[in-house]
């Protein structure tokens, strides 16, 4: 600073100096100069609504804080991701469909997501937990981020806590498995120490203020916190849904998404899940060996050097990409599909119950008769649940039920 105290990357390095280390350096003030954005907007996404800092001459366009700032790398996949303007698309669909088939569809999508969400952990709980976490995804967006509020959403998510400790993990935490001579630990991705957790929550909660208050593209926002909220792991259980539902709630508070409707996200995780593993793994293996760690007679693991950088600050650029991938899986596949699927079901309903006047039940059970038969109804349902009809209001009905998926 004191041989260029005018040049632009000077200034940066210095603003950065000061920012990472909190030490204030003896540096005079470089006078009348235009303020630089610390991020090149061309190169990383970066905040499009920055802080002037007088000192340094800069336009602090961070997307987090010291806390917690991972950043995203501009990419032609991403900017190619970005211009398809899926939060404009999603909006045209909703906009063209009667509000009533809006409503069940996002019902729907809601419980699907929340649905595959504990798919994805390989579990598969009872209908009224599903239920209950699909509300809490349906609500994303609703209330301020916080460690208060993720200790709620977990308290609720795992449901039966007598075995689990809620609240943020006290001691270390590892995924993996363990050796099953010695019951040592395998790890395949180390947590953040305990003494590290809270900082780092708050940290991701901050980044999420400022990200969506700057007007950071909402996919990365998502992706930068829901991911790094899941490296960082800072509960004994539930980190898993808690990462997916961040995701939702960051695209709500951005109003990326239509009010109202949820993204299946973790249902189109669930497809490519491959990918998805790979995606988490893609820091978290590159990391375990900078980590120095040991077994604990529990079986879990201590770690022994300060890591927490490494939870704060990492390249989210292929987390990002995934994310924007799911997105465009969701607006143009799982969205318009579920429309599509409830319009001709109300025009199948219509016109079957002006023919044969049944309850609702027997009229859904019909459907998936007919859909199971690709359109015939089976001789068994035709002897059984179905006798009562003719075969000329079966063929009737056949005929409509066809009329109404058409391609099913």
């Amino acid at each position: 600073m004191r041989e260029k105290p005018t040049g632009p990357q000077a200034r940066r390095l210095w603003f950065l100096f000061e920012w990472l280390t909190g030490r204030t350096l003896d540096v005079a003030d470089p006078g009348k100069v235009k303020a630089v954005p610390v991020l090149e907007g061309e190169r990383q996404f970066a905040l499009q609504e920055g802080h002037r800092s007088s000192r340094h001459k800069v336009i602090d366009n961070l997307p987090g804080t010291r806390a917690f700032c991972p950043l995203v790398r501009r990419t032609v996949t991403l900017d190619a991701f970005a211009a398809r303007g899926f939060d404009g698309a999603a909006r045209q669909v909703v906009g063209r469909t009667h509000p009533d088939v809006l409503s069940r569809a996002a019902a729907f999508l809601s419980l699907s997501d929340s649905r595959a969400s504990f798919q994805i952990e390989g579990e598969q709980p009872a209908a009224g937990r599903v239920s209950r976490w699909g509300q809490l995804i349906a609500e994303a967006g609703a209330h301020a981020l916080s460690l208060t509020e993720l200790e709620r959403l977990q308290r609720v998510g795992i449901g039966d806590a007598r075995l689990v400790e809620l609240g943020l993990r006290r001691e270390g935490g590892f995924v993996g498995a363990h050796d099953r001579r010695t019951g040592e630990p395998l790890p395949e991705h180390v947590s953040a120490r305990p003494e590290d957790l809270a900082r780092l929550v708050e940290g991701i909660a901050a980044f999420v203020g400022r990200a969506v208050g700057g007007g950071l593209d909402a996919v990365v926002s998502a992706a930068t916190a829901a991911f790094g909220f899941v490296y960082v792991h800072p509960f004994q259980d539930g980190n898993g849904r808690l990462h997916r539902w961040l995701i939702h709630h960051v695209l709500a508070q951005a109003g990326y998404n239509p009010s109202g409707v949820v993204f299946p996200v973790s249902a189109a995780i669930l497809r490519d899940v491959v990918r998805y593993r790979a995606v988490l793994e893609s820091y978290s293996r590159p990391l375990l060996p900078l980590i120095e760690w040991r077994p604990t007679p529990a079986g879990n693991v201590e770690v022994l050097n300060d890591t927490g950088d490494f939870y704060r600050y990492f390249d989210a650029t292929l987390h990002a990409e995934f994310l924007y991938g799911c997105v465009a899986a969701t607006v143009e596949r799982d969205l318009p599909a579920e429309v599509r699927y409830l319009e001709s079901y109300d025009r199948f309903r219509e016109r079957a119950q002006s023919l044969v006047d049944m309850p609702e039940r027997t009229l859904d059970l019909l459907h998936r008769f007919l859909q199971q038969g690709a359109g015939r109804l089976s001789v068994l349902a035709r002897e059984g649940e179905f006798a009562a009809l003719s075969r000329e209001e079966v063929s009737r009905l056949e005929a409509f039920w066809a009329e109404s998926f058409p391609g099913a």
